[in-house]
């Protein structure tokens, strides 16, 4: 079953169209990576699906029901921008008030269950003013996932943290999917969302460009030896003679050739021309890289 199908869904303001006839398609346990440039339509969308705005059209199902279906909006979990917390109060009375916002029954249970999820056990009495960045994150996370939600919609999640921050959030987030929940998950920071995501979304100007799985984002990105040499173009020409295909990359000046592998490439190079390689190895199209390359074809 799939946990959210957005099917023609737009929304205006005004004479402005944030989302602009959008299908998508997350499956139930997917962590779902959502992309797109700054006012590209992510933040709208998310809003639209927790219930924060209403559609100007279209529809939006969560495990095929309405989206505005009680019994589904009370499985909803969602950190948009930053968690609402007063800074005086400490953690764990900022999340006894949201307990009781939600109405939660046993929340010191919850709390405590949350919390280590998280990885906030011993920070419950800190002041929520005195947690640095990476802590007031996971605290926002902790607050959507009170009450046990089945889906977890979180904007933004890991910008601003540090490399030890980020690794803290990708074991959570891949934990809560390993337990079921599914997460739909927007961020600028493409190489971590490559670490953790299984499916994406990619969407430009409202619309969704594409969507596709973790496997065939593999299949789209082809491995190619990168080769640094003094002699770039001639290398270039004689490369794609001998393998079929080389580009050159603009930003490094590098040779890449796809179709072979390193130990072959240089040892042609060697035998055959006497030409001198600075640096070679393999390396793989990233997940940054066929974004921009979509972005930029998109703008053609």
């Amino acid at each position: 079953m799939n946990a959210i199908e957005i099917r023609n869904l737009t929304k205006t303001f005004g004479e402005k169209r944030a989302v602009d006839g959008l299908n998508m398609t997350v499956p139930q346990g997917a962590i779902y990576g959502f992309i797109g440039e700054n006012g590209s339509g992510k933040s709208t969308t998310e809003k639209l699906i927790c219930g924060l705005i209403q559609p100007s059209g279209g529809e939006i199902k969560l495990w095929g029901k309405d989206h505005r279906d009680q019994t589904v909006r009370s499985q909803i979990g969602v950190l948009i921008e930053a968690p609402g917390c007063f800074p005086n109060y400490s953690v764990w009375n900022n999340m006894k008030l949201q307990a009781a916002n939600l109405g939660i029954k046993n929340e010191d249970e919850q709390i405590r269950r949350v919390l280590h999820l998280v990885r906030m056990d011993g920070a419950a009495s800190n002041k929520f003013k005195n947690c640095s960045l990476g802590m007031k994150q996971r605290i926002g996370i902790a607050f959507a996932l009170l009450g046990n939600p089945a889906l977890l919609v979180l904007d933004e999640p890991i910008n601003g943290l540090d490399a030890d921050g980020m690794r803290i959030m990708r074991e959570i987030l891949t934990d809560l999917s390993h337990r079921g929940t599914t997460v739909l998950i927007s961020s600028h920071i493409l190489g971590e969302l490559e670490k953790i995501a299984t499916h994406y979304g990619i969407i430009r100007g409202g619309k969704l460009l594409k969507e596709m799985t973790a496997e065939q984002l593999n299949a789209d990105c082809p491995t190619y030896v990168a080769i640094k040499t003094n002699e770039v173009e001639k290398t270039r020409a004689i490369l794609e003679r001998a393998f079929g295909r080389a580009d050159i990359d603009e930003q490094t000046n590098e040779i890449r050739v796809y179709g072979a592998n390193a130990e072959t490439v240089a040892k042609y190079l060697f035998e055959n021309f006497d030409i001198a390689v600075g640096e070679i190895r393999t390396a793989k199209i990233s997940l940054e890289e066929y974004y921009i390359d979509l972005m930029q074809e998109g703008r053609k």
